[in-house]
């Protein structure tokens, strides 16, 4: 597999959990905007619309490698706040491991930013016209 495939299922990876977080927030408002209240956070509902922006927008931009270092920043920047925000009780296994999987994807995300999409991407095509 040459590099630029192996940059677009990389971002197609990373995408699809946002996509998939993205939408089940969409099912689940009222659900969604309790446990952002139950973490302590000001504002349940701004935070489920910046959620809701974040994962399904910036999985859409991201899939699609469109503004791709921009939006990997900023993805990454969400995905390090949710793990302070909400998996912050490391007594509890799962919470622990949910927060070093968010590191994780935090990590994934700053190599995109670091090295932009690759050839198969929108990013790249603008490149080339």
């Amino acid at each position: 597999m040459n590099q630029q495939t192996v940059a677009a299922l990389g971002r197609l990876l990373l995408a699809g959990l946002f996509l998939f977080s993205g939408l089940g927030k969409i099912m689940a408002p009222e659900g969604t905007q309790a446990y952002i209240a139950a973490a302590g956070l000001p504002f349940p509902l701004l935070g489920y619309l910046a959620a809701i922006a974040v994962e399904l927008g910036g999985g859409i931009l991201l899939l699609l490698g469109y503004r791709t270092r921009i939006v990997a920043w900023a993805m990454a920047a969400f995905t390090i706040a949710a793990a302070l925000c909400f998996h912050n009780h490391f007594a509890d296994q799962n919470q622990l491991v949910h927060f070093l999987k968010n590191i994780a994807i935090a990590g994934g995300l700053l190599q995109v930013a670091a090295f932009g999409a690759g050839g198969l991407s929108l990013d790249a095509r603008a490149r080339r016209a």
